[in-house]
Parts: structure tokens; C-alpha cells; sequence
């Protein structure tokens, strides 16, 4: 027997819904059909794809290396199929991951604008450390943005080693503290960790991947007297707001899009971040990606470093 198309789609469909049942049931197969395509493509491949439990399944470590070439795979083959076989006008597929910056954001509505939405499909994935990672190991997106710097560069570059990933400086920046203009440190030219102890230091919330290696925030094994998780960037505003809040950010402010009720402050450190970007070894680099990176590049004169 030999690996199919259909088999693909399958474990595409088992791996997005975590339940056999319910994959089946998306499919309008069986169960009993699914389960024996399933273990028919794991004796083939001889890998593990799930783990199944009385609870439902997950998928394995080789079964997600496995998955996101079986996404690349059926992807292409649903271009081929759209654009030969129906004859329709097909869009380029542009997606990008990264950790909560907002210049990083600004860049993608830059490059969107040039490139328009007439041709091209975009998506957008802002997100935890750890799915910057996976999104592109796993084909989601082609590009990743997140920062290293001398406590979490070991632990990260040798997960982008095991995951075949390769990663590009853009930027060096000091350590910034970023608040509201109504904060009372907010008019200094410079803030210590000791002046910050008595307001709570906000952080975004990483989920199973909770290491300090993963914090978005860097000098994140300081021990904060106040500390407040949040999932995303709105709610980090109205913390900075209503509590006094702060976060550790690279001091490369963005008013168009966070608005300019807010300041960056230079913190006393000399802690240094790097942020660049994420790409799969060896995969080359599309005409819409080259744009986005060409303007991330241009923060590099607004850095405050």
C-alpha cells in the first residue's frame, strides 16, 4: 500500500480536531474507516502520528514534523488543482507569525498596502513565543519576528537547530519601560527595576511553554514584587491605564496603531535584545516577504538604542 492524498487529509483533519470522532464526523466517514486510514498510514510511514487516551488523541513530536509537511503537501496540491483543473485565478498566500509588537504590525499594514488584496491572501498570526516557532517549522506562516538576547540564545537556537530553522538579526535595542503618560515615572529620562517594584510589571501570558526562556519580556527571572499575565496587547493597555502597569519592550513606539497616550522610558540596564526573524533553512524568501522585512528594517533609525 502507498501513502495517499486522501490519508493526508485525514490526519490533517485528526490532527486539528484532537477527536477521532469528530474529525470523522467532518470527513463524513466512519470511525471505524478513519481509525484503519490512520493506522494503516502510521504502519506505512513506521512513525507514531497519535497518542490515543480514554480522553481522545494528541499528536506526537514526529507527528507534527510529519503534519506540517503533509499541510505543505496537500496545499500545494489544492494550487495545482484550483488553478489547472477549475480554472480559477488563484491569490498568493503571504502569513506571518511574531511575538506582540506593534512596528511589526505597522510593517504588515505597510506592505499590505503596497502589494494590495486584489492577488495576494494575507493573514497575520500575533502570538505566543513557542507558535511563533512551530507556525513556521509547520509551513503556517514563512516568516517568524521574535527577540534573543544572552539569557534565552543557548535554549533557542538549539530548538531552531532541531527544528531545521534558521534565525536573522533586524534589530538591536536597549531595554525600554513602556507605560501610559499618566504614569508618575512616566516623565523621567531613565527608571531603575527598584522604582518599578510598587507597580505591577505586565507580561503576556506563554500557556504550556511558560519557561522564562519563552517571556516575550526580557529580564524575565527578575523577581517582581507585582505581576500581571495578559493575552494581549489591548488588555496590557488598559492595565497601564487603570493599574499603573508597565512592560519591558524595545522602546520602538508606534502611535499610529497604540495611539499617543503612551511613552517608552529608558531603563537602567545594560541588557541588550536582538530582534529578528524566523525562516525554514535553505527555503528562500518570497517578493512579499522581502517587503516585509524591508520595512521592519526601516526601525532601525527609530530604535531608541
Amino acid at each position: 500500500m502507498k501513502m495517499t492524498l486522501t490519508q493526508l487529509k485525514y490526519a490533517i483533519t485528526v490532527a486539528n480536531a484532537n477527536s477521532m470522532n469528530e474529525a470523522a464526523r467532518s470527513l463524513f466517514i466512519s470511525q471505524p474507516s478513519l481509525s484503519a486510514a490512520m493506522k494503516d498510514l502510521e504502519e506505512e510511514i513506521g512513525i507514531e502520528l497519535f497518542r490515543r487516551t480514554n480522553r481522545g488523541i494528541s499528536v506526537t513530536p514526529e507527528g507534527e514534523e510529519f503534519i506540517g509537511y503533509a499541510r505543505q503537501v496537500v496545499e500545494q496540491y489544492q494550487l495545482i488543482e484550483t488553478k489547472y483543473v477549475n480554472k480559477e485565478q488563484v491569490k498568493k498566500k503571504f502569513s506571518v507569525s511574531m511575538q506582540h509588537y506593534t512596528f511589526a504590525v505597522n510593517a504588515f499594514v505597510e506592505m499590505v498596502k503596497q502589494f494590495g488584496m486584489d492577488k495576494y491572501e494575507f493573514a497575520i498570526h500575533e502570538t505566543k513565543t513557542y507558535d511563533v516557532i512551530t507556525d513556521v517549522k509547520d509551513y503556517k506562516s514563512e516568516i517568524g519576528i521574535l527577540y534573543i538576547n544572552d539569557f534565552n540564545r543557548q535554549v533557542l537556537t538549539k530548538l531552531f537547530r532541531e527544528y531545521n530553522l534558521e534565525f536573522h538579526s533586524l534589530l538591536e535595542c536597549r531595554i525600554y519601560v513602556y507605560m501610559w503618560k499618566g504614569h508618575p515615572l512616566a516623565g523621567k529620562k531613565e527608571i531603575s527595576l527598584e522604582e518599578l517594584e510598587e507597580y505591577p510589571c505586565l507580561s503576556f501570558e506563554q500557556g504550556n511553554y511558560n519557561s522564562f526562556y519563552f517571556a516575550e519580556e526580557v529580564l524575565s527571572t527578575y523577581e517582581y514584587k507585582r505581576l500581571i499575565k495578559a493575552n494581549d496587547r489591548a488588555t496590557m493597555l488598559n492595565l497601564m491605564v487603570g493599574l499603573n502597569g508597565y512592560t519591558l519592550c524595545s522602546g520602538i513606539i508606534c502611535e499610529d496603531l497604540n495611539g499617543s497616550d503612551y511613552c517608552a522610558v529608558k531603563l537602567k540596564s545594560d541588557e541588550v535584545m536582538t530582534i529578528g526573524y524566523l525562516v525554514r533553512k535553505g527555503a528562500g524568501i518570497s517578493k512579499l516577504g522581502q517587503k516585509y522585512l524591508e520595512e521592519i528594517s526601516k526601525y532601525k533609525d527609530k530604535a531608541l538604542c
